[in-house]
């Protein structure tokens, strides 16, 4: 099931994608690893006690959609 331009993608499909990541996350070229930060992290504010992060929704959906379809063709 793939989302709808302007749809959001279920909860669930976001964490699976996000932990599908993790175990090779440190595999991928410094590069990639680059485009997949700049992909979801729209702005980084550091304060004196705290950050605070912006992340890129249309970025992240981007990911999901991308990493579905890598999950598809190794099935």
């Amino acid at each position: 099931m793939e989302a709808a331009p302007g749809e959001a993608f279920p909860e669930r499909d976001v964490v699976d994608a996000l932990c599908s990541l993790d175990p090779i996350w440190k595999h991928l070229f410094p590069d990639e690893q680059a485009r997949i930060v700049q992909l979801l992290v729209k702005q980084v504010d550091v304060h004196s006690d705290h950050a605070e992060l912006q992340i890129r929704a249309e970025g992240l959906a981007s990911l999901v959609a991308e990493l579905r379809e890598e999950q598809e063709v190794a099935v």
